[in-house]
């Protein structure tokens, strides 16, 4: 069997069990919903109970979609960045802009106390908390972007944004120090990640902003598998490794500053995903990598969120926790395993 027949059989596979996760995946919950009529629903017939359509259609599809796309989006950003740095530590939120976006949300939620109440008006809007991750998040990708051009070397890059993540850490820190407990705990709250407060409007706005970063890769493909020997080897290809590396860094700050706005910070999977595939599929190639990495990012962030899932509960899990909980014990078995890593 050869390496192209054997990747369309993965392929295939991954598709099957991502449509099976997501069916799982929007079943359960507080109400079990029987897989047949989530099936009516989707058909446009009445499942057994009327009330079901509506939990299946406004809550749970949504996030089911929210899943997917965080967990695809994520997978990929730690594969641009590992394969940008050449470290297999890099993950989606080695340039800050998570800690941005973070900073932007103690701002809106923690600021009252602080600079007396000039931002209290705010925490009426419910556009409030992505509007001031996002800020966050585009300061920093801004000030990480103006730095990329000043440095030729990608691992000052790197330091950098590692200094701006500290930046915000410290100012977060100073804000918390000034405010009460009740506006500490909803951001700590925030932080611990959810999948389940998108409305369908939101998600079309993260799914364009997805289309568009996705579009930016596939024009990167080249360039991508070029840094994985270097940027001299890069340079000698023909590649303008300034405008590749501008790009790449874009489409990272992108994918990780809407999903930090809409979902908060979810830990793990930017960073595991991308070695699981690899090790699986054996290939440095981003042709087959990026399509892999994003499948397999839906795939384990449903079962994550499937298993947050306290049964007939109203409550569920913090996400974060779920992540590391399920997936560093997988990947650290999978490397003992292996005995090597790809970069």
């Amino acid at each position: 069997m050869d390496k192209q027949t054997a990747y369309t059989k993965q392929f295939i596979l991954l598709g099957i069990i991502l449509i099976v996760t997501s069916m799982f995946n929007i079943s359960i919950g507080s109400i079990d919903i029987p897989l047949t009529d989530i099936f009516k629903t989707f058909i446009g017939q009445v499942p057994t109970k009327s009330s079901w359509e509506t939990i299946i259609i406004d809550y749970r599809l949504p996030k089911t979609i929210t899943a997917i796309l965080v967990g695809s989006g994520l997978s990929i950003s730690g594969l641009l960045m590992q394969t940008l740095f050449r470290n297999p530590l890099a993950g989606p939120f080695v340039l800050g802009i998570s800690s941005g976006a973070s900073l932007g949300v103690a701002v809106f939620l923690l600021s009252t106390s602080f600079l007396g109440g000039m931002f209290s008006f705010s925490a009426f809007l419910n556009w409030g908390l992505p509007f001031a991750s996002s800020i966050g998040a585009f300061i920093v990708l801004l000030a990480v972007i103006i730095a990329a051009n000043k440095v030729r070397n990608t691992m000052s890059i790197l330091i950098i944004g590692l200094m701006f993540g500290s930046l915000a850490s410290a100012l977060i820190s100073v804000l918390s120090y000034f405010s009460d407990a009740e506006q500490i705990k909803q951001f700590v709250f925030w932080g611990f990640g959810s999948l389940g407060n998108l409305t369908w409007n939101e998600i079309l706005i993260f799914l364009g902003i997805f289309i568009i970063a996705i579009l930016g890769i596939l024009i990167s493909i080249k360039p991508l598998n070029s840094f994985l020997l270097g940027e001299n080897y890069a340079k000698s290809l023909g590649i303008n490794t300034r405008k590749s590396r501008n790009i790449i860094l874009i489409i990272t700050s992108l994918l990780t500053g809407v999903i930090t706005a809409f979902c908060g910070p979810i830990a793990f999977i930017g960073l595991a995903v991308p070695h699981i595939t690899k090790l699986i599929f054996k290939t440095s190639n981003h042709k087959i990598l990026i399509p892999a990495v994003a499948l397999f990012g839906g795939i384990i962030l449903l079962l994550c969120d499937s298993i947050a899932q306290l049964p007939n509960s109203e409550f569920t899990l913090p996400i974060n926790a779920i992540t590391s909980l399920f997936g560093a014990p997988v990947v650290i078995w999978l490397l003992v395993r292996k005995k090597k890593i790809y970069i």
